[in-house]
């Protein structure tokens, strides 16, 4: 099964992902930032994929390490239950639109870590959750997960609208780019390199 548990422990948070990348969409998910746990939702139910976050960070001064570190963790969870990636599709895009928004996500499970980051919006925060940090969480995924991801927001007006179609986006194409490809060779990882963990 392509499933791993990462505890991460500090002064700042104590962190618990499970993930189940071959799992139908259920979730676990509470980090005490109602808007954040919403998207996290979204990425199991979409890609779909099983998840538990199980998160308590220092929220008395603000959301920062709390999403920063469920990014982490949880790239290091991905990282850990894809193993060697082989036989995975390894590209995945999507348009996900919600209402007046629309966003294009493209992944590449390459195993080399990079983030192309074009969102931008209206509001500050959406309830508590600061939009600022959606990039620190997008970011620490790329690096710990290893993987080139594009997030690009076309249209929107609504900072809400934006937010959770780029999640949504994000879980569509990250679930293709995942999935097994029954056309490849057994046991081949997709590049010419012969390997997508160096």
């Amino acid at each position: 099964m392509r499933s791993a548990k990462i505890e991460r422990n500090t002064k700042e948070t104590a962190i618990t992902v499970v993930v189940d990348l071959d799992g139908a969409g259920k979730s676990d998910i509470s980090t005490g930032i109602g808007f954040f746990d919403h998207m996290l939702d979204q990425i199991a139910r979409h890609a779909p994929l099983d998840l538990t976050v199980l998160a308590k960070g220092d929220l008395h001064i603000d959301g920062h390490h709390t999403v920063e570190d469920v990014g982490l963790a949880l790239g290091q969870a991905v990282d850990k239950a894809l193993g060697d990636r082989k036989g995975i599709a390894r590209y995945g895009d999507a348009h996900v639109p919600l209402d007046e928004a629309l966003t294009r996500v493209v992944i590449d499970v390459s195993g080399r870590p990079f983030l192309v980051y074009d969102v931008n919006f209206p509001a500050e925060r959406i309830g508590e959750f600061d939009t600022e940090l959606m990039r620190e969480f997008f970011q620490a995924f790329a690096v710990q997960a290893r993987i080139g991801l594009h997030i690009d927001s076309l249209k929107g007006v609504n900072s809400h609208h934006i937010a959770e179609s780029a999640f949504k986006g994000f879980a569509r194409a990250f679930g293709k780019a995942v999935a097994i490809d029954p056309r490849r060779v057994q046991g081949e990882a997709p590049s010419t390199k012969g390997t997508l963990t160096a």
